[in-house]
């Protein structure tokens, strides 16, 4: 059956949900610099494009940020990827430019930004869920990074939250090139719907 993206994605009762587009990760500063390098080229034009048209069209914009207090408290201990980001060179430390959105995309009042210290998804570290239910948002649309980690942890948690999940795969990156597209044969594209972001500005127009 055809999904009509317009009403899927109506204004409405969609939300804009970037992950993790901060100077710490998909910057130039990256601590995971193999990570910024996929996003720089492809990813932030395309969120930074999605971002002025979800304003324009009257959709929610929330940007979902990662951090870790200098004395780590209430941070995960429990996997490779929290032991590489406590000893990496580019620490997430609140208050500093590494927690701060990347200059490509812009910011405005109306946005809402959500800062987690612990976990991978946003769902498990803010009150992402209960704000998006306040709005009256039952489809988000997420970008942002990462395929391998944070993108199927929002997906998966949204999902099981009950709302209906919009991925432009030209908005979010991840690495090596073939894993995400067997993330996106295999797994996204069975629990969410996978689009372009044109498709998504089309639609907001």
């Amino acid at each position: 059956m055809a999904i009509d993206l317009r009403e899927l994605i109506a204004p409405s009762h969609t939300a804009l949900v970037t992950q993790e587009c901060q100077l710490g990760v998909v910057g130039p500063g990256s601590a995971l610099p193999e990570l910024a390098a996929q996003a720089a080229d492809v990813l932030l034009p395309h969120v930074a494009w999605l971002v002025d048209a979800a304003r324009d069209a009257g959709a929610e914009v929330v940007h979902c940020l990662a951090a870790r207090r200098r004395d780590g408290k209430g941070a995960n201990t429990n996997g490779r990827l929290f032991r590489y980001m406590e000893r990496a060179p580019v620490q997430l430390t609140p208050g500093t430019p590494a927690v701060e959105l990347v200059p490509e995309i812009s910011r405005a009042d109306s946005d809402i930004v959500l800062t987690r210290l612990h976990g991978l998804s946003p769902f498990q570290g803010t009150e992402l869920d209960s704000i998006l239910r306040n709005l009256g948002i039952r489809t988000i649309v997420a970008v942002g990074v990462s395929v391998n980690v944070a993108i199927q942890n929002l997906t998966f948690d949204a999902v099981n939250a009950s709302y209906q999940v919009v991925i432009p795969r030209d908005a979010v990156a991840g690495w090596p090139a073939d894993y995400v597209e067997a993330v996106f044969e295999n797994t996204l594209g069975g629990i969410s719907t996978l689009v372009r972001t044109a498709d998504v500005v089309d639609a907001w127009s």
